[in-house]
């Protein structure tokens, strides 16, 4: 099953289909093992098989897609405050969740009224170790990381990056909990570096620990 969902893994983060030298690269599996799994994947739905020995996710994925957004209840409490913090003129807020060990994936974002914005999609694989989100999920997952500046982000609550996953942009993030103060995600805002300045910082960490904290009690946290 590992070795099943690493393929779909590769093939999900390439923008076009792959072939199985590629995919082999990605996966560290041999051809041979790659194939067999493709004739189970093929037959689920899971991938497709297109031009020239070429693969791609199938149409079970998209239908897993859907089911998720159906049952998800994060949609509709999260993005109804993102939207009413945009209108008000924050910079561009998104709500990340822990990925893999190292990765964390953007779930939802709305770009802010600003005519310059960073570039964070939805769906977006981010580093964990590097942005303000990141050190959120790592600060106050389970378990969560010791060390003077995770200690330092669980008693403020909150978390700053200064061009630390991208030099020209930066970010705050705040923790969203559900019940047992589990930790659902990250609400951040993000934006063009020279916009968080010590006082703008200032005036976005109200807005920040509001929203947060508003949606984690509406998330039973």
């Amino acid at each position: 099953m590992d070795r099943a969902l690493s393929i779909i893994a590769a093939l999900e983060a390439s923008t076009i289909p792959r072939n199985l030298s590629e995919i082999a690269r990605a996966t560290g599996l041999y051809k041979s093992t790659i194939l067999r799994l493709m004739e189970s994947l093929q037959a689920a739905g899971y991938v497709i098989r297109i031009e020239d020995s070429k693969y791609a996710l199938g149409p079970t994925i998209m239908q897993l897609g859907l089911a998720y957004e159906r049952s998800n209840p994060l949609r509709h409490h999260v993005l109804p405050v993102m939207e009413r913090l945009v209108s008000i003129g924050t910079e561009s807020p998104s709500f990340h969740v822990r990925q893999t060990e190292t990765e964390r994936l953007c779930l939802f974002r709305l770009d802010s009224h600003h005519s310059t914005l960073d570039r964070v999609h939805v769906g977006d694989r981010l580093p964990l170790y590097r942005g303000a989100a990141g050190k959120i999920l790592r600060a106050f997952g389970d378990p969560p990381e010791q060390g003077s500046d995770m200690d330092e982000i669980r008693q403020e609550g909150l978390a700053i990056s200064l061009g630390e996953r991208d030099k020209l942009c930066a970010g705050i993030a705040a923790p969203v909990f559900a019940g047992s103060e589990r930790l659902l995600g990250a609400l951040s805002f993000s934006g063009p570096r020279e916009r968080f300045r010590e006082e703008d910082i200032a005036r976005m960490r109200p807005q920040m620990m509001d929203a947060a904290k508003e949606l984690s009690i509406g998330l039973g946290g």
